[in-house]
């Protein structure tokens, strides 16, 4: 048979205890492993214990309590050192006392301060005569620290105590400085997924300020959620939002989370003067360790009222221009990582994109009402003209009557004067006629080459969300290669716009419209294209035989019980200036197509 230490410890289930060793692992007093094969085992079932959790406070709370039990010791903690203050500061304790925790060591300082510093296991027999002990419990007799090591460097120490004297044995310092290692490797593959997990919450966020970006919301709602994801990124206590007003010279807070009302209620910074103007000045992020001490932060009366201490700001950066910053606040003392850094940047940089295309949206839904007054206006405008040339006509025949009556009076008969006062009437109201056709009177249409693909990608970008909003999907079918036509841009985009919106009230519960371009040949063989369609069909209530041949008619003449049917005379007064052609096509309950040829240049 082969001896016995040949065995290895998976031929075992683990936390079964050999002969020699004690039965309840769980008591803090048991005797220590003897043979090698029991330390063995002992460092296979820590081990088992150690790699269960990904959580980094339960991996260390985990390390202290089985280094506790493996060496029998009475209480035990695990030190690391506090990158922010460079202090020794317990992560976790098993069989001390609550105010343990608060216990903060210079490197150096006590027995575990002198292991960080030299790197050196410490074994103290009896720490009452030993100067460097600080003590934490009076009943503590012996000890012994191992140091924790982490890509090269010292940055922790585990400690074990004992309320015996001469407790601890070389070998115990040996399996202590085992479990250390593995210890070292699980606090450091935790680390890793707590980063991996921080990453991971990074591109949800970076997911849910897209959907911010892709929604209808206005502005103050998309800085609610940037303000909101960023506190929970960061873990931090509190998180703020300023915008440059508009005059450059002021910052505004627009959104927080987390912030109390002294915070709230502070006055707007100045750029040239605040902390957080010098990031928008220098468009670079900037941390401040504690901002109740930091001369640079203006308003240390209210971080101190609201608990704030350590603050990270990172401007919100849009083609290259520095539009604001957003502030993450924590409540203790902490040096933001590049890690930390890089993560807010990133999340600053695409906040700043919704931050924007709030703006842009703000500002096409006061163009869209612009566009519905000047629609009223023109139409209007169209109507007056109408109504001066119907009234013309009339007074026209009632100066000719008048005139061809010839009335005569004598100079002191009343109805001389009454005749000259009726006369003078019909010249003033002749007047007022002819001033509204002239101010009514189109001007002729600056012809150019135009594309007329282009001029329907631009008025689809302006009609886009009320399309949206009427849920009706628009279809473009556009040709390529299309020969230019001489015509005036703006006209067309008036009349293209004025078709669109005519669609969209034919399809109240929604619907598809269609825009088409094509070439239109000539009959003569290997010809150039004489004309262009353009296209306009849609899916709504489509219009009666009799009802088509009066849209396009006189504004005076419509029987619509929506609108007043003023943009579809618009079209066909643009189509006569450009000596264009208009067909269209309508049956009831099948929806209507408007073709417009238009001369190719």
């Amino acid at each position: 048979m082969p001896p016995r230490h040949s065995r290895t410890p998976s031929a075992r289930r683990p936390g079964t205890a050999r002969p020699g060793t004690a039965s309840k692992p769980s008591r803090p007093r048991r005797r220590k492993p003897g043979s090698r094969f029991d330390r063995l085992n002992l460092l296979y079932r820590v081990s088992d214990v150690l790699h269960a959790t990904l959580n980094p406070q339960e991996a260390l709370q985990g390390i202290v309590r089985e280094s506790v039990r493996a060496m029998g010791a009475s209480s035990g903690s695990l030190a690391l050192v506090n990158p922010t203050n460079g202090l020794l500061e317990i992560q976790a304790c098993e069989g001390l006392p609550a105010r343990a925790g608060d216990l903060k060591l210079r490197v150096g300082e006590g027995i575990t301060g002198w292991v960080v510093r030299t790197g050196q296991a410490a074994r103290v027999g009896d720490v009452r005569a030993d100067p460097r002990y600080v003590m934490v419990r009076p009943e503590v007799r012996s000890e012994m620290a191992v140091p924790l090591g982490m890509h090269g460097d010292v940055s922790g120490v585990i400690n074990v105590d004992s309320e015996r004297a001469e407790a601890f044995s070389e070998e115990d310092l040996e399996l202590l400085t085992e479990l250390a290692r593995q210890a070292s490797r699980v606090i450091q593959n935790t680390w890793l997924y707590e980063q991996l997990r921080r990453k991971a919450r990074l591109f949800e966020s970076l997911v849910s300020v897209g959907q911010a970006i892709s929604s209808t919301v206005g502005l103050d709602d998309v800085l609610g959620v940037i303000t909101r994801e960023a506190c929970q990124l960061m873990n931090s206590r509190m998180c703020s939002l300023f915008l440059v007003d508009d005059a450059g010279s002021g910052l505004e807070l627009r959104a927080h989370h987390g912030a109390g009302a002294a915070y709230r209620l502070k006055p707007p910074l100045s750029v040239a003067e605040s902390l957080m103007g010098t990031v928008v000045r220098r468009k670079k992020p900037l941390q401040v360790e504690n901002v109740q001490t930091d001369p640079r932060y203006q308003h240390a009366d209210v971080a101190r009222q609201e608990g704030l201490v350590s603050l990270l700001s990172v401007p919100l950066l849009f083609n290259a221009d520095a539009i604001g910053t957003v502030n993450v606040y924590t409540g203790t003392a902490h040096v933001f990582s590049n890690e930390e850094i890089r993560i807010l940047s990133a999340l600053a940089a695409l906040s700043a994109i919704a931050i924007e295309k709030a703006r842009l949206y703000e500002r096409i839904v006061d163009m869209e009402e612009l566009l519905r007054q000047n629609e009223r206006l023109s139409a209007l405008g169209l109507l007056a003209a109408e109504v001066a040339h119907e009234v013309r006509n009339p007074l026209t025949v009632m100066k000719l009557l008048y005139h061809s009556l010839d009335l005569q009076f004598a100079p002191d008969d009343p109805r001389a004067r009454d005749a000259r006062v009726i006369s003078e009437k019909m010249d003033h109201l002749n007047r007022i006629v002819e001033r509204i056709l002239d101010f009514a009177r189109s001007n002729e249409p600056e012809l150019r080459p135009v594309d007329i693909n282009q001029v329907l990608d631009e008025m689809s970008l302006l009609v886009r969300h009320k399309l949206n909003h009427q849920q009706v999907t628009l279809v473009r079918q556009l040709a390529h290669g299309l020969p230019p036509v001489m015509a005036d841009a703006g006209l067309l985009a008036q009349a293209f716009l004025n078709l669109v919106l005519n669609a969209v009230q034919a399809m109240p519960r929604g619907g598809r419209l269609t825009v088409t371009t094509r070439a239109v040949p000539t009959t003569r063989p290997h010809s150039t294209p004489s004309r262009v369609a353009v296209e306009f069909e849609d899916t709504g209530e489509g219009m009666r035989q009799d009802r088509q041949h009066q849209v396009f008619g006189s504004l005076l003449k419509t029987t619509r019980t929506r609108g007043t049917g003023l943009g579809l005379a618009i079209v066909r007064r643009v189509l006569e200036a450009h000596r264009g052609n208009l067909e269209i096509h309508s049956r009831p309950g099948q929806g209507t197509l408007i073709r417009l040829l238009l001369p190719a240049q």
